[in-house]
């Protein structure tokens, strides 16, 4: 992973005036910047300032003045910003979808305590940590909040794995706490974790371990159970201060770190096991790194400084032009992005279990992905945005890819025919059949709605060249078999996958009523 200075979004200031937090929209079109005035700046994707308002306190007559915002986070479906304040409540607002619309407070969470940090993991659900050392859910919906947790010590950070469905917090005494939502299959404990040396300012929870660091200088990684794994100790330079703010890339399979006047990168390489140190990013009279941001896609790292400064990186690891109409963005060892150059349009390919990604190709008239992880197959569909990836056992690259039905690859290796539906992360079936032609293979998946019928999914293929089978896919069951006489050279389901058309040889046209037979 390396970054590159793009633009400076924000022009620092002579003295201290901290950007205290910043957070990117889950659909990458919107980001948003609170200083230390507590006015919220929103940018658009190509880093120009679009909007902004005001933030107010919890109660007038204490002043404008009287609070820090400390946090901040987007909502799942990007029209909502809430808003963490030291005098103990959260705001939420509504932003809408497109820029200009009038700012409306939806929600407020009055606390006990100073609110110190937030999330907004999933839809209704807003975690944030107080002052008093508990960390809470706040439900949206019925405008109630619940303690998730206590402990006895002030949260100083809070972050979530790379599926948001666990959490951890760190406390000013070094205490490291996870909880999880839904620990998906993985047995991983809840509850204390470790205890780190020194309060854990800057914390990260990445694919493979959790990586913490703080005033002491050091940088270590924990293991999923908390034992370290790496030490990484800049107590002896000079030159390095302390450290203040993580963030894990969308991936999870790199982390920056933010101190004075510098940017430390690490990259996780799954064949060693370990984490390996980039070039650090340093810029001189940069001051402190107070907040840090990365774009859900991948492709973009904000970082904001103590003299109000906002600074944006373009992280990747190698870049590459495809057939001169497709600019390929690999921001990840698992993540690619595919920009069509003629029209702009882009789609974020990832591997959902973390698997290195060889190499994209686009394919069917350039409208149709294809790509090969060790263990699994990655298809897309360009037009519609319907990715899939399936489990895939490789076959040195010997398969043949079909794109003539827009809803259905069809992939040949080694007489067997499999189908994968865009948009579906299990293989849709398979079948042994010889006949590669596309003439001889007719799929019919949901075209026409039917009274009564939900998932109406039909394929029918040659077993040998004068008989056909009829398969209904939603349940992997045969419907029946057709023999004919004399050698097939065409078939084809009607959109119902009722009928069956077919011709032979002689030239003959052949209706079949599949439930009649």
């Amino acid at each position: 992973m390396q970054l590159k200075h793009l633009k400076t979004l924000l022009i620092p200031q002579d003295g201290a005036a901290k950007v205290t937090c910043m957070a990117w929209a889950p659909n990458n079109g919107k980001f948003a910047v609170c200083t230390v005035d507590r006015v919220v700046l929103l940018y658009d994707e190509q880093g120009e300032r679009r909007d902004k308002f005001s933030t107010k306190p919890a109660d007038s007559k204490y002043g404008k003045k009287s609070y820090v915002v400390k946090s901040m986070a987007f909502s799942p479906d990007s029209t909502k910003i809430a808003i963490a304040q030291t005098d103990n409540i959260i705001y939420v607002y509504k932003i809408g979808e497109e820029w200009g619309e009038k700012k409306v407070i939806c929600n407020k969470f009055v606390q006990t305590s100073a609110v110190t940090c937030l999330l907004w993991p999933a839809e209704h659900a807003i975690i944030f940590g107080l002052a008093e050392g508990k960390v809470r859910l706040a439900n949206t919906k019925t405008n109630k909040s619940s303690t998730i947790y206590g402990t006895e010590s002030y949260v100083v950070s809070l972050t979530s794995n790379v599926s948001g469905k666990g959490i951890l917090s760190g406390h000013a005494d070094g205490t490291v706490v996870r909880y999880f939502f839904d620990d998906e299959g993985s047995g991983e404990s809840q509850g204390k974790l470790l205890t780190h040396p020194c309060p854990p300012y800057a914390l990260a929870w990445s694919a493979n371990s959790i990586i913490v660091a703080g005033c002491d200088k050091k940088i270590v990684a924990y293991g999923k159970e908390g034992h370290v794994i790496q030490t990484f100790d800049y107590s002896r330079d000079g030159s390095e201060k302390e450290f203040t703010v993580a963030a894990t890339s969308p991936s999870g399979q790199s982390v920056v770190l933010g101190s004075y006047n510098r940017l430390r990168v690490f990259n996780w390489s799954p064949r060693k096991g370990l984490w390996d140190e980039a070039p650090s990013k340093e810029i001189p009279n940069l001051y402190t790194i107070t907040a840090l941001a990365w774009k859900r896609d991948g492709s973009r790292l904000c970082a904001g400084t103590l003299c109000g400064g906002v600074e944006q990186f373009d992280c990747c690891l190698r870049r590459s032009i495809y057939k001169n109409k497709f600019e390929m963005t690999y921001v990840g060892l698992s993540q690619v992005i595919v920009k069509n150059l003629s029209s702009g349009t882009r789609v974020v390919l990832k591997s959902h279990y973390g698997y290195e990604i060889d190499e994209v190709k686009i394919m069917g008239k350039d409208r149709f992905l294809v790509a090969h992880t060790s263990s699994t197959l990655l298809l897309g569909d360009l037009g519609s945005n319907k990715l899939s990836e399936v489990a895939w056992q490789g076959s040195g690259g010997n398969e043949k890819f079909f794109f003539e039905n827009e809803t259905v690859c069809m992939i040949f290796n080694a007489g067997e025919l499999t189908l994968v539906e865009y948009g579906n992360n299990e293989i849709l079936g398979s079948v042994r059949t010889e006949f590669m032609n596309p003439h001889l293979i007719s799929v019919r998946l949901n075209e026409r709605k039917q009274r009564g019928v939900e998932d109406n999914k039909k394929l029918a293929y040659l077993i040998d060249i004068k008989t056909i089978a009829i398969v209904d896919l939603a349940v992997g069951c045969n419907l029946g078999t057709v023999s004919h006489d004399s050698k097939i050279d065409w078939l084809e389901l009607n959109e119902t996958g009722r009928k069956l058309l077919f011709r032979d040889k002689k030239l003959r046209l052949h209706l079949f009523d599949i439930g009649a037979g």
